[in-house]
């Protein structure tokens, strides 16, 4: 069983930038593709960002590429979301989750365990 829990989010400016954080507390950690998710009020949601098993591949939706990064550091079961000039549109709920594939894993369906998630909230 993999438990993940999120932490970092907040309130910020258009912007501005924030950095969250996912920890696991299952075993085999760096036997997990990672990707983060999030939804906004009345909206499905959506794929953010991905790491594959060692950090070495990464994949990103289109409207974050060059603004956020994904990186992981398996020796502390963690990994992170750096997201600069943040957007009002991008507030949200932010989630963690972890798939049991040595890929990068961008399809919702197929992440096997989720995290609470944590809110992020951009004023415009």
């Amino acid at each position: 069983q993999v438990q993940l829990v999120e932490s970092g989010g907040g309130l910020v400016q258009a912007g501005d930038s924030l950095r969250l954080s996912c920890v696991s507390s299952g075993r085999a950690f760096s036997a997990y593709a990672m990707g983060w998710f999030r939804q906004a009020p009345g909206r499905e949601r959506e794929f953010v960002a991905a790491v594959n098993w060692n950090g070495g591949r990464t994949y990103y939706a289109d409207s974050v590429k060059g603004r956020f990064t994904i990186s992981r550091e398996n020796a502390k079961n963690t990994v992170t979301l750096r997201m600069n000039s943040l957007k009002h549109e991008e507030t949200g709920v932010y989630y963690c989750a972890a798939d049991v594939t040595f890929g990068v894993v961008t399809t919702i369906d197929e992440y096997d365990y989720w995290g609470q998630g944590t809110q992020v909230t951009v004023s415009s």
